[in-house]
């Protein structure tokens, strides 16, 4: 046992999410940036701005997904087409999280830069537990637990 009552697998399990958690984060900052960066160079082309959100959008989505998968949760040998499928899955339900949160903030009276920053707060971490548990997760490898299907032994009647 540890100084606070746990014991290594649980303190260890701990400090991997807490840093897996900060590095989710970065690499949020970094697609935010890239999103707004993508979204004013398209704007100042010319391109109308709903469809300069939805090539920004998947721009970041795309950086996010290369640096979740390599530095994040580390799942570069995954298969891509699977995992890269389900962090888009993620990513557009994430946006649409953000989106109804920014609507009813806004709605409700906060401003847009306000409403936004309230509204990422509140949708990260639903998305950082639906990449971790579901768009990035780890198949088990050989000899690790895994969960058994048990059926029951009576009849069905």
């Amino acid at each position: 046992m540890g100084p606070h009552g746990e014991d290594v697998p649980v303190r260890f399990a701990r400090r991997q999410l807490e840093s897996e958690f900060v590095r989710f984060c970065a690499v949020g900052a970094s697609g935010y940036a890239v999103n707004l960066a993508v979204y004013a160079a398209l704007l100042a082309a010319g391109v109308h701005y709903l469809a300069a959100a939805v090539v920004a959008f998947l721009v970041a989505a795309g950086s996010n997904y290369l640096w979740n998968r390599t530095w994040t949760f580390r799942t570069s040998d995954a298969p891509v087409l699977g995992q890269s499928a389900r962090a888009l899955v993620v990513s557009g339900l994430s946006l649409g999280a953000n989106q109804l949160f920014l609507f009813a903030l806004v709605s409700a009276g906060a401003g847009h830069l306000a409403g936004q920053a309230v509204a990422i707060l509140l949708t990260t971490p639903f998305s950082f537990a639906a990449n971790k548990l579901w768009a990035f997760a780890r198949a088990p490898s050989m000899g690790e637990l895994q969960p058994v299907a048990v059926r029951s032994a009576g009849r069905d009647r």
